[in-house]
C-alpha cells in the first residue's frame, strides 16, 4: 500500500489530463509500454530484495554490484527524484485549492501541505505507515469507484457534457495518433514519472517482518494493480469524453465528474486526488530520510541527515529533504504555471536513474551467482538477461527524446551534465577526505 500510495500521484490524477490534450488516444499505448519496463524493474527489485533485505535498497545493491561510486550516484539520483516529485506534488496541491479558493496564491497552499507532511513525518514511522495506508485506501477506493462507474456510463451511453459516452470517443476524434507519432513519444518521460515510487516496495523491505514471505507477493501486487489502475484508467477517460476536452489545469477526473453536471461529485473527486498528491509527497519525505541515512552512515552526505530521534526516526535526513521542497515553494511563487512541468522533467532523470541501476544491479548479481559466488533467488526476473537490455534500450530512449520535446524537458535534459558534474566533484571529495582519514589513522 505504501508503493501504491507513492505512484498514484499527480503522474495520473493532474499529469494525464495536459497529455491527454497534447497526445490523445496513443497516451494509453505510452502508459501500457511504461508499465512493462516498470514490471521488470519491479521483478529485478524483487530478486535483489530476497538476496538481502535492506532498507538502504538500491543504493547498497549499487554499492555491492557495481561499487562503491554507484552507491553514491545512485543515492543522490534517487534524492533527485524525489526532491523534485515533491515540488510536483506540493505544486498539485496548490492548483488543486485553487478549484475551492480561487484568490489563494500558490505557494501559500504549497508552504502549508510541506509543514503539515514534515510534522506528520518526524513524529513516528508507524504514524506514518498508519497515514499512509489509509491514504493510499482512499484513492485506491476511488480509481476503483472510477473504473465501475465510468464502465457502466460507456455501457450506458450516458450523455456527459453534451457528448457521448463509448468506444467510439477512442479512434472517433482524430485516430490513435491525433497528434502524430512524435507526440506521442514525448509522453514517454510524463509517463515513466507516473510509475515512480513503485521502487519503494524495496526501500521498506529493510523495516517489514518476514521479507521473504511478504516482498514477492507486494512486488507482484503492486506491479498488477498500477498496470490496471494506470491503462484501465486512461483508457476509460478517453472513452467517457473525446481527448480534446481534458486540460492540464485540472485533474482528467475531475473533469469527467464535473461534466456529469452533478455538482458534488467534482468537488469529492478533486478532495481525493488531493489525498493524493498529500500521500505522494509523504511517500518522498519517508523514503529520503531513510536513503541520505544510508549515505550518512557511508560519509557520504551531511553528517546530520543521518541522525535520528527517540522514535527512530531519520529527522536529519526529512529536514534536508524538506528544505528542497521549499525550493518549490518558491517555484510556486516566481513561476506557477511552469512549476509542475519543470520539477516532473527534472524528477523523471532521477527515475531513470533508479531504474537503470536496478537493472544493472539485477544482470551482476545473476552473473555471480552463474559464477558459483553466490546463491540465486527463486524469485527472478524473467527474460533476463534479454529483458534487462531491453529495458535498459527503453530508459536510453526516454532520455534521448526528452532533448527534443518542450522547454521543460529540454532543461532537465540539458542539467544533466551538470548533475553528472556534480556528483563527480561530490565523489572526487568523499574519496580524497577518506583518504586523509587513512594516512591521519596510519
Amino acid at each position: 500500500m505504501i508503493a501504491i500510495g507513492g505512484a498514484i500521484g499527480v503522474g495520473l490524477f493532474l499529469g494525464a489530463g495536459g497529455r491527454l490534450a497534447a497526445a490523445g488516444p496513443s497516451l494509453i499505448l505510452s502508459y501500457a509500454v511504461c508499465g512493462l519496463a516498470a514490471f521488470f524493474v519491479m521483478r529485478a527489485l524483487g530478486e535483489l530484495v530476497l538476496h538481502r533485505p535492506v532498507a538502504g535498497s538500491f543504493v547498497e545493491y549499487a554499492r555491492e554490484f557495481i561499487g562503491p561510486w554507484a552507491g553514491f550516484a545512485s543515492g543522490w539520483m534517487y534524492w533527485v527524484n524525489w526532491a523534485m516529485t515533491g515540488i510536483a506534488e506540493i505544486t498539485a496541491v496548490a492548483i488543486y485549492m485553487h478549484k475551492w479558493f480561487p484568490n489563494l496564491p500558490q505557494w501559500i497552499s504549497a508552504l502549508v501541505a510541506l509543514v503539515v507532511l514534515v510534522a506528520i513525518n518526524l513524529l513516528s514511522v508507524k504514524l506514518f505507515g498508519e497515514l499512509e495506508f489509509w491514504f493510499s485506501v482512499i484513492k485506491v477506493t476511488a480509481i476503483v469507484v472510477f473504473l465501475i462507474t465510468g464502465i457502466g456510463l460507456v455501457i450506458g451511453s450516458a450523455d456527459i457534457g453534451g457528448t457521448e459516452a463509448g468506444v467510439h470517443n477512442v479512434l472517433g476524434h482524430g485516430g490513435l495518433f491525433p497528434a502524430g507519432f512524435g507526440v506521442a513519444l514525448m509522453t514517454l518521460q510524463a509517463v515513466v514519472f507516473a510509475y515512480a515510487a513503485i521502487e519503494l516496495v524495496g526501500i521498506a523491505a529493510g523495516e517489514t517482518k518476514n521479507p521473504h514471505e511478504i516482498m514477492p507477493r507486494a512486488i507482484n501486487g503492486v506491479v498488477y494493480r498500477i498496470g490496471v489502475f494506470y491503462v484501465g484508467s486512461v483508457l476509460l477517460l478517453t472513452m467517457l469524453l473525446p481527448w480534446n476536452h481534458f486540460t492540464g489545469n485540472e485533474s482528467p477526473f475531475v473533469t469527467v465528474f464535473s461534466a456529469l453536471g452533478i455538482p458534488a461529485v467534482g468537488d469529492i473527486m478533486n478532495a481525493v486526488v488531493l489525498t493524493a498528491a498529500l500521500s505522494s509527497c509523504n511517500s518522498g519525505l519517508y523514503s529520503t530520510g531513510r536513503i541520505l541515512r544510508s549515505l550518512a552512515q557511508k560519509g557520504e552526505a551531511p553528517a546530520f541527515t543521518g541522525k535520528m530521534n527517540s522514535s527512530h526516526v531519520p529527522y536529519g535526513g526529512i529536514l534536508f529533504t524538506a528544505g528542497a521542497y521549499l525550493f518549490g515553494v518558491v517555484l510556486n511563487y516566481t513561476v506557477p504555471k511552469e512549476a509542475f512541468d519543470i520539477a516532473i522533467a527534472v524528477a523523471s532523470l532521477g527515475v531513470v536513474a533508479t531504474w537503470a541501476t536496478l537493472i544493472i544491479c539485477q544482470m551482476r548479481l545473476r552473473q555471480k551467482a552463474m559464477a558459483g559466488l553466490i546463491e540465486r533467488p527463486a524469485y527472478r526476473m524473467p527474460g533476463a538477461p534479454y529483458t534487462n537490455w531491453l529495458t535498459l534500450g527503453f530508459l536510453a530512449l526516454v532520455i534521448v527524446q526528452m532533448a527534443f520535446a518542450g522547454t521543460a524537458e529540454k532543461i532537465a535534459f540539458w542539467s544533466i551534465p551538470v548533475l553528472a558534474g556534480v556528483l563527480a566533484i561530490g565523489w572526487r571529495y568523499v574519496r580524497s577526505r577518506d583518504r586523509e582519514l587513512v594516512t591521519v589513522g596510519d
